[in-house]
């Protein structure tokens, strides 16, 4: 299938390549409703190849100039990090029968252990993906990751939110700043003021959602009387209003996914030279993400290939870079550097723990 590249102008000469998307909804079903019926005959077993599969069917599907990506982990190596995940999950509910008061000193220790799984899944993943036959990967140590998710998360909880946007800025800066490209360094500087814009209109969808959600229960109450301040009616109204809350702070936070990723992205370099870009619309991308979600249970699952490839499909379109130089000439000097697959690179070591 032929690759349509897109493109689109940035200020006065940077011209930026945006990525496509070619997967069907139809075409994934078959891969999707055979990976569905395996996982559930063989007691979940199958969903480390069923991951296996849909990826390299999406990876297989994303191109950027015109190229596309590819996935090359094994079933295997996903099914043993799930067991180990697994392993550990049960030893702590047996643990939390036999001694609870043990369990509370071992969740510490898994909150600092926690980076370390992350790490190396962030390795794990990186490197079994490949495009134009060169390997990506992840050099960031477990102090980085430390820094970027526990301490991140401390200081969220302690500052009340406040400083999100600075854990925001630590993460997304910890997986760019440590990924490659064969031997090419990625990169991100995004401005911690444009975060804290992103956040500042998140809140502000928070509080007017709950002042109208105020508003209405008053106007409610008035409209009751004093039938509606006394027994179930009272308690009917302020349940409705705890579930309305629920769609606001969702809606809130699909928003802010959309605005940091194009914060993220587009203060992003490779090589520091090829500048990446990401325009999402923040408004489709949360329409986008909440109503998959909504035909996904209306439809009892049925339209989950529908609603994974509409997603991919906006995320690949609105993901764009602008490689400085001519394109062949930038490849291939990054596979005369080593870049190149070779045999005993295949054998990835380590595991997916699914974090």
């Amino acid at each position: 299938m032929a690759v349509v590249e897109k493109s689109y102008p940035i200020g006065e000469s940077r011209v930026f390549q945006r990525a496509s998307f070619t997967g069907r909804a139809a075409e994934y079903f078959g891969i999707w409703i055979v990976n569905v019926l395996l996982t559930i005959i063989t007691l979940g077993i199958y969903s480390a190849w069923a991951k296996v599969r849909r990826n390299r069917y999406f990876y297989g599907n994303t191109a950027l100039l015109g190229h596309t990506f590819e996935y090359h982990a094994k079933g295997k190596q996903i099914f043993i990090g799930r067991l180990i995940v697994f392993g550990l999950l049960v030893a702590l509910n047996i643990l939390s029968h036999v001694a609870p008061l043990a369990v509370l000193a071992i969740w510490p220790v898994m909150l600092v252990v926690f980076p370390w799984f992350l790490m190396r899944g962030l390795k794990f993943n990186a490197r079994v993906t490949s495009y134009r036959n060169v390997r990506f990967d992840f050099v960031g140590t477990y102090g980085g990751a430390l820094k970027a998710i526990f301490l991140g998360a401390l200081v969220t909880i302690i500052s009340l939110g406040l400083l999100s946007p600075v854990a925001s800025r630590w993460f997304y800066k910890y997986i760019f700043d440590n990924l490659r490209y064969g031997d090419r360094q990625f990169s991100t500087e995004p401005r911690l003021g444009a975060l804290y814009e992103a956040f500042v209109t998140v809140v502000a969808i928070v509080i007017a959602g709950i002042v109208i959600l105020g508003l209405f229960s008053a106007v409610a109450s008035g409209f009751g009387g004093n039938s509606m301040g006394r027994g179930m009616g009272s308690i009917s109204l302020w349940h409705w209003m705890i579930v309305l809350i629920i769609p606001i702070y969702i809606i809130a936070g699909v928003y802010y996914r959309a605005a940091v990723r194009n914060i993220i992205w587009s203060a992003a370099m490779v090589d520091h030279r090829h500048q990446l870009k990401s325009d999402l619309g923040r408004r489709r991308y949360a329409w986008i993400a909440i109503s998959n979600v909504i035909v996904t249970f209306a439809t009892l699952g049925l339209m989950r290939p529908w609603a994974a490839v509409r997603l991919q499909r906006y995320l690949a379109e609105h993901t764009a870079i602008h490689v400085d130089g001519d394109i062949g000439v930038v490849f291939d000097q990054i596979r005369s550097t080593g870049g190149v697959i070779s045999a005993e690179y295949l054998d990835v070591d380590g595991f997916d723990f699914g974090f």
